[in-house]
C-alpha cells in the first residue's frame, strides 16, 4: 500500500502526493489531530478542502480508510482523483459494476486498499460491517455529515445507523465533515454518531469569490436568459423546484441557443448518465435540475448558479451556490424569488407530516430564507449570520453592496393594500388586487363592482410593478398570505396585519431595482470552447495578465488534457485542475524538477504526465521520446 512507502509526516504526504506545498487554515490542525488518533467534525465551506483532512490522515495511518458517503457521482470522482496521484483507492455503492464491485472487495480483503469509499447502504448491507471487522482500519470519515442530523437540510435515516461504529471498531479514529451545519446541527451530529469528545474544527463559511445576488421574479424566462448571455460559453447550474419545470426550461434554453440539459431524479437512468458524463467532460453545460443534482458534483470550474425558486432553508441554499467556482475563481449566483414561492414553501410545510418540534425548526430555517432574499443590507453578511458567523464589514461583491437597494416609508401604501384585500372578501389574487389600487377597469373587477369601493384608485399614481413589489414584502412579512389550496387570494394574517392597519408598525419597503450590469472582471475573459486563462500566477505569487503566448500554451494544455481524460475515460479536472494548467502556462517549467514545484503536480502525477506536458510547452526532451500532439 503507498502508505507504506512514503513517509508518515502529513507534510510530506501533502508535497508528494498531493503536489501541494502546504496546509490552508484549519486543515493542517484537524489532520494532525485524526492521524494522531483523535476524532473530529470539520466544518469548511465547499472548496475549502475538506478532503486533505481525511485523506493525509488516511495515507499516514496504517490500514485502509473507510469514507462513508452518500454521493455515487463525487465517490467515483474522488476514486479517479486518487488514482491519478498513485493511491490504491475504491468505491462500493449501487452503481458499481458487480466486477469491479468483486475486485475491489478482493483488493479490501488482502488489504491493498488504502481508501474505500462506500454508500451508507452498502456498509449496512452485504455483511460489509462485519467483514470491516477483520480489517486494519486507519480511520473512518463521514463525508456530508449534515446527512445524520435530523435538523439538517439532507437528513437521511440509515445514517444514523454509523453510530454502531464505535463499539464495532474501537480505537479507530473518526472525522466527521460538511460545509453547512448550524449550531443545532452541529450538537446533533456529534450526538448522533456518538463523537462526545471529538474536536470540533470550524472554518468561515465565506466564499470570497460567490458574488451572491436575488431579485424579484417579474418574467423568470426573460430574466434568466439575460443572466446567461452574460455567462455565455461557461458552465452552470440551474435549479428548479419541480421535475416538470426542469424539462420545460432545459427546452426553452435549447430552443436558445444555449447547450442544455435537465436532470432529476425520475429521468430516464440513461439519460442521466449521458447528461452527468456531458457535465463531467468539461463541456460548456447549463445544467437545469432539481436538488438531486449537484450534491457531490465535483468539477470545480461551474461559474454560476441560479435558482428559479427559493430553497426552504440558508443551509440548501448555501450548500447549492457551493457547487460554482470550487477552483477559487469567481462565480455569480442568482437567486429568483416571488411571494408565491414563499406561500407555497410555508404551506407546505405546514402540511408536513414532521414532528412538530421538526416543523418549528424547519419554519424557523424557511423565514431566515425570506428575510435573505429581501435582505437591504450585505447579503453574505445575512448569509453567514445563518451560521453564526459575523462578517464585520460589507463584503464588496454582492447585489448589495454593489448597488445598496433604497427604502421608502411605505406605511400608507400597505395600509392601501391590507385594506383593498379586505374590502375584496379575501379572496382574490395579486393581480385584482393591483387593478383595484389601481383604478384599473378589468373585465373581474366590473363583475365583482370593485370599481365603488373606497378603495378603488387609491394608488393609481404608482406603477403596477411597485404595487406588486409591495404585496411581495407584505407576504414576506407575515401580514399577508396565499390561499394555495384554493385559486391563489390573498388573505390578511391579523397578528401582523393589524398593527400596519393601525399606524403601529411601520412598512420600509425596498424599492426595486433594475439588475446591475457589471464590466467584465479581469479574471475571466471570455472563454472560447471550455475556458479562458485571464489571470495567472507568477513565480512571486502574484496576479499576472496572461499574455497571447500564455493563452495559447493554456489552450494547447487544455487539449492535451481533454485528449488523455477521453483515453482514460475520466473527467479532465481529474488529471489537472484549470487553475495548474493556468501556472504552467505562465511559469512555462522547462525541466521535471521545475514542473514538480508547481502546486498539483504530485509525483505520481510528475512521473505519469511530466514528459508530455513538457512536450506541449514545446521544452526539449530527452532523446527517443517522441512529442505528443497538442
Amino acid at each position: 500500500m503507498l502508505a507504506e512507502a512514503i513517509l508518515n509526516d502529513p507534510a510530506q504526504v501533502l508535497r508528494q502526493v498531493f503536489g501541494f506545498p502546504g496546509f490552508r487554515g484549519q486543515q493542517e490542525a484537524a489532520v494532525n489531530h485524526v492521524t494522531a488518533g483523535g476524532d473530529a467534525l470539520v466544518l469548511m465551506p465547499t472548496g475549502g478542502g475538506k478532503s486533505v483532512c481525511y485523506q493525509v490522515p488516511a495515507l499516514c495511518r496504517t490500514g485502509t480508510a473507510v469514507i462513508v458517503s452518500p454521493l455515487i457521482a463525487l465517490m467515483d470522482d474522488q476514486v479517479a482523483a486518487l488514482r491519478q496521484l498513485g493511491v490504491n483507492a475504491g468505491a462500493l455503492h449501487s452503481e458499481v459494476d458487480p466486477a469491479e464491485a468483486r475486485s475491489i472487495t478482493r483488493d479490501l480483503i488482502e488489504q491493498q486498499l488504502d481508501l474505500l469509499y462506500v454508500s451508507p447502504e452498502r456498509l449496512l448491507s452485504n455483511g460489509t460491517m462485519e467483514r470491516l471487522g477483520h480489517l486494519r482500519l486507519a480511520l473512518f470519515a463521514v463525508d456530508e455529515a449534515h446527512c445524520v442530523s435530523a435538523w439538517g437540510h439532507e437528513f437521511r435515516p440509515e445514517y444514523r445507523e454509523l453510530a454502531r461504529i464505535p463499539a464495532m471498531y474501537p480505537g479507530v479514529p473518526r472525522i466527521a465533515l460538511t460545509a453547512t451545519a448550524d449550531a443545532r446541527t452541529q450538537a446533533d451530529i456529534l450526538a448522533a454518531l456518538r463523537m462526545d469528545a471529538a474536536k470540533v474544527f470550524v472554518s468561515s463559511f465565506h466564499r470570497a469569490n460567490l458574488r451572491l445576488s436575488a431579485e424579484a421574479k417579474v418574467g423568470e424566462t426573460a430574466q434568466l436568459l439575460e443572466f446567461l448571455r452574460r455567462h455565455q460559453g461557461e458552465c452552470g447550474i440551474v435549479y428548479c423546484g419541480s421535475r416538470a419545470k426542469t424539462e420545460r426550461m432545459a427546452a426553452k434554453l435549447n430552443q436558445r441557443g444555449f447547450a442544455a440539459v435537465a436532470f432529476h431524479a425520475g429521468l430516464d437512468p440513461e439519460l442521466k448518465r449521458d447528461s452527468l458524463a456531458r457535465f463531467r467532460s468539461g463541456e460548456a453545460l447549463v445544467v437545469v435540475a432539481t436538488i438531486a443534482f449537484g450534491m457531490g458534483i465535483d468539477r470545480p470550474d461551474v461559474r454560476f448558479v441560479v435558482h428559479l425558486d427559493m430553497p426552504d432553508s440558508p443551509e440548501a441554499y448555501y450548500q447549492q451556490i457551493g457547487r460554482a467556482g470550487r477552483d477559487g475563481d469567481p462565480a455569480d449566483t442568482l437567486l429568483l424569488f416571488g411571494g408565491q414561492d414563499v406561500a407555497q414553501a410555508r404551506h407546505w410545510l405546514a402540511q408536513s407530516a414532521a414532528p412538530e418540534a421538526r416543523k418549528r425548526v424547519m419554519r424557523t430555517k424557511l423565514e431566515e430564507m425570506v428575510a435573505l432574499t429581501e435582505a437591504v443590507s450585505c447579503r453574505t453578511q445575512s448569509l453567514l449570520g445563518c451560521f453564526g458567523e459575523a462578517l464585520e464589514v460589507g463584503c464588496g461583491h454582492c447585489d448589495n453592496c454593489e448597488a445598496p437597494p433604497v427604502t421608502l416609508d411605505a406605511t400608507t401604501e400597505a395600509q392601501m393594500v391590507l385594506s383593498a384585500v379586505y374590502r375584496t372578501e379575501q379572496i382574490f389574487g395579486a393581480e385584482h388586487i393591483v387593478a383595484v389600487l389601481r383604478g384599473e377597469r378589468t373585465e373581474g373587477v366590473i363583475r365583482h363592482r370593485h370599481d365603488r369601493l373606497r378603495t378603488f384608485g387609491v394608488g393609481a399614481a404608482h406603477v403596477a410593478t411597485y404595487w406588486r413589489g409591495l404585496i411581495r414584502q407584505l407576504i414576506a412579512r407575515r401580514a399577508l398570505d396565499v390561499d394555495t389550496e384554493g385559486h391563489g387570494g390573498l388573505f390578511l394574517v391579523q397578528d401582523e396585519a393589524r398593527p400596519i392597519l393601525r399606524g403601529e408598525a411601520k412598512v420600509m419597503l425596498r424599492q426595486e431595482r433594475a439588475p446591475v450590469v457589471r464590466a467584465e472582471r479581469a479574471e475571466r475573459s471570455r472563454p472560447g470552447v471550455g475556458g479562458s486563462v485571464g489571470v495567472s500566477l507568477g513565480r512571486g505569487g502574484e496576479p499576472v495578465q496572461a499574455s497571447p503566448q500564455q493563452a495559447s500554451l493554456y489552450e494547447a494544455l487544455r487539449l492535451w488534457r481533454l485528449a488523455e481524460a477521453r483515453g482514460q475515460s475520466i473527467p479532465p479536472y481529474v488529471i489537472f485542475h484549470d487553475s495548474v494548467l493556468r501556472d504552467i502556462a505562465a511559469q512555462r517549467p522547462a525541466t521535471l524538477q521545475e514542473l514538480g514545484q508547481i502546486k498539483g503536480v504530485g509525483a505520481s502525477k510528475l512521473e505519469r504526465y511530466g514528459r508530455p506536458v513538457l512536450g506541449v510547452l514545446g521544452a526539449p526532451l530527452p532523446a527517443g521520446l517522441v512529442k505528443r500532439d497538442g
